[in-house]
């Protein structure tokens, strides 16, 4: 089925962002008072949507849980944003997606609270139709709820979209919305499809006829 629209994540695909979020949750945890990220937790920090992170660590101690998601309400992303970088060719891709191959782009990232900041601090707003973050009813990766929610805005079937992840977390969202997956950064080795660039993606939709 010939695919008509395209779905990225953040972190990982769009943006080389890992130094920026370790660091954010470094100076949350910092004011919480709490221990630094433990071993994996730099993986972690980058992979799972911050309510799960801290649930994750902290769990089982809810003062300190408490604290913690307070300290992250309280500390601004604003310098962090400065750490973030384009992925090589990301606007340029977008851009020939939508108006060269006619597809529906889309975003389905795990932030939250900087969620809206970051499209506007980096001009995504206008080359993306729809994006939508972890937040109000919709669950984060690696539940479908933020990809159905794409296909349902462009009135696709699942199975018409693809959807662009460097996560274990984001490979499980695509399979349990039965959609296509195109796996880059870590996930790629174990992914069907797969880029080492998002230069690739354009020559890549046509294999899905």
């Amino acid at each position: 089925m010939a695919i008509k629209a395209v779905i990225f994540d953040c972190d990982g695909v769009m943006f080389h962002s890992d130094h920026a979020n370790v660091s954010f949750y470094e100076e949350v945890l910092r004011s919480a008072g709490a221990p630094p990220l433990p071993a994996g937790g730099e993986v972690a920090a980058h992979a799972m949507a911050s309510v799960d992170l801290f649930k994750h660590y902290f769990g089982d101690d809810l003062e300190l849980l408490t604290r913690v998601r307070e300290a992250a309400r309280k500390t601004s992303y604003d310098p962090f944003f400065d750490m973030m970088q384009p992925r090589e060719h990301l606007y340029e891709v977008l851009a020939e997606l939508r108006e060269d191959h006619g597809q529906k782009i889309a975003m389905a990232t795990n932030r939250s609270s900087t969620f809206d900041e970051l499209l506007k601090r980096f001009g995504l707003g206008e080359l993306f139709d729809f994006a939508v973050g972890a937040r109000g009813e919709l669950r984060p990766k690696p539940y479908p709820d933020m990809l159905l929610a794409c296909t349902q805005e462009f009135g696709l079937k699942a199975s018409e979209a693809i959807f662009v992840g460097d996560q274990a977390s984001d490979a499980a969202s695509a399979q349990a919305a039965a959609m296509p997956f195109v796996g880059i950064g870590p996930v790629a080795e174990d992914s069907e499809h797969s880029i080492e660039s998002l230069r690739e993606l354009a020559a890549l939709l046509g294999r899905f006829g």
